[in-house]
């Protein structure tokens, strides 16, 4: 496996957006979201040093401008009307990769020097990682390799191949990012090929942490909360390099899915550790163990750390779908589900939250809606025993449902010589309020009834 050190590159190039220091901005600049425009602000001094972290961020910054446009701040009207404050919005679902991991890639792969470019590349990911990487591959006319898990939605596969074309090789392997990361790791080891990391490389690192710092110059002001979404750490650790350079009194949270809380896990441990089982809904994120130089950037950085349910992500993809007209995936609408829930937000404050990709198939939908629903309290799944006798499914339908409720999945074993037989029903209700009085009228009308909690091995294996 070729390991090749990369050095701070001191930048030389003007950033499309150097953040200010300034705590104020004019109530234009506070009303109007930005359409990405290039704009220059004066940074601290706390940070403008060509060394160190922050250093990195900005010698990155001076890199990517050459490549990449600037992805828009909008406010969200939405969001900002529920939590009576500002809320921005940092569309990286609009980058060239829809996704923010360009950035990283990118910066990494640019420094490569002749050598370690002649051996090839190879990376593991998710999806979003390997779209940077088959960019920048394209771009720079460079062959890579790219491992991800077999569980990786067709349509990020199609999007790789299209960014890479024959420049870029896919490999399916393992069922998580881990799996797909240790087959990588594997081939680098017997080809030579140079590894480039999803997020443990300062190089990868230093990219990511360009969001904020681009975030920062377009806002114009210094907001009170930072939210970014959090899988093995990349961005939540390049967002700390700057902004604790720059602006170390800001707020800063990191989200993770509640079925992949590796950093969490590593804070708690006092080290990074693997997670026992590790939920793939939320695939951008589901990372089993948190990065070696991401945890100790974390730690350090005095950023909060929460979780979210996969449920609410699905419900905030709905409404960034359906009212926003946004297109997330799961690990896209991480941060915004944690706001006002797992995630205190104080009325009249300024939020600027990472919107961090749009890379959704659309067959994914079905799934979605089922997660919310369910997560909302108004889908529900029911075993009873019917009665084997003509009009039972009548008498039930007229007895037990309410007004607002609709039957959507009704699976029936009929058993001879019994005076009943299993069902499996699946009712939406029309508000959550309504179990209570829906279970008192079954349970009125039919003998045994079972309601299945959300966590058993059926519903989730019906979800």
């Amino acid at each position: 496996m070729s390991a090749v050190p990369l050095s701070p590159t001191p930048s030389t190039a003007t950033s499309s957006s150097t953040a200010t220091s300034s705590s104020t901005a004019t109530a234009s600049t506070a009303a109007t979201p930005s359409t990405g425009t290039a704009s220059t602000a004066t940074a601290s001094s706390a940070g403008t040093a060509g060394g160190g972290p922050a250093g990195e961020v900005e010698a990155a910054a001076g890199r990517l401008s050459a490549v990449l446009e600037p992805t828009p701040l909008q406010r969200s009207r939405r969001l900002s009307e529920r939590l009576r404050g500002e809320v921005w919005l940092k569309r990286e679902d609009l980058q060239p990769v829809r996704s923010y991991k360009v950035r990283g890639a990118y910066n990494l792969i640019a420094q490569l020097p002749e050598s370690a470019r002649a051996a090839g590349l190879v990376c593991a990911s998710a999806g979003n990682h390997a779209q940077g990487v088959a960019y920048a591959c394209a771009l720079l006319g460079i062959a890579g390799t790219i491992y991800l898990p077999r569980s990786t939605p067709r349509q990020k596969l199609d999007r790789i191949t299209a960014l890479g074309g024959d420049r870029v090789r896919l490999c399916l392997a393992g069922d998580d990012y881990d799996d797909s990361a240790a087959a990588a790791t594997r081939h680098a080891e017997r080809t030579g090929a140079t590894m480039v990391p999803a997020f443990d490389h300062p190089a990868t690192i230093a990219g990511q942490g360009t969001v904020i710092r681009e975030a920062f110059g377009q806002l114009g002001r210094v907001p009170d909360l930072v939210v970014v979404p959090v899988g093995g750490g990349g961005l939540l650790a390049g967002t700390l390099s700057w902004l604790r350079a720059h602006h170390p009194e800001v707020r800063v949270v990191g989200v993770e899915p509640a079925g992949a809380a590796c950093m969490a896990a590593a804070l708690a441990a006092g080290r990074p550790v693997d997670l026992p089982v590790v939920d793939g809904f939320v695939d951008g994120a589901a990372v089993r163990r948190a990065g070696a130089l991401t945890y100790p950037i974390v730690r350090d950085g005095h950023a909060e750390l929460t979780v979210v349910s996969e449920g609410q992500v699905c419900t905030e993809m709905l409404e960034f779908y359906q009212v926003d007209g946004i297109i997330a995936e799961p690990a896209g609408a991480l941060a915004a589900a944690a706001l006002g829930h797992s995630v205190r937000v104080e009325p009249g404050s300024c939020t600027l939250c990472l919107l961090s990709g749009g890379n959704n198939d659309v067959s994914r939908y079905a799934e979605i809606i089922e997660r919310s629903l369910v997560h909302a309290g108004r889908k529900h799944y029911f075993l009873v025993d019917l009665p084997q006798e003509a009009g039972a499914l009548r008498q039930f339908l007229d007895r037990v449902l309410g007004p607002d409720d609709d039957v959507t999945l009704f699976e029936y074993v009929k058993r001879n010589n019994r005076e009943t037989g299993p069902a499996l029903i699946g009712i939406e209700l029309g508000r959550p309020d309504d179990l209570q009085s829906l279970l008192t009228r079954m349970r009125q009308a039919i003998p045994r009834v079972q309601l299945l909690p959300p966590d058993s091995p059926m519903t989730r294996f019906l979800v």
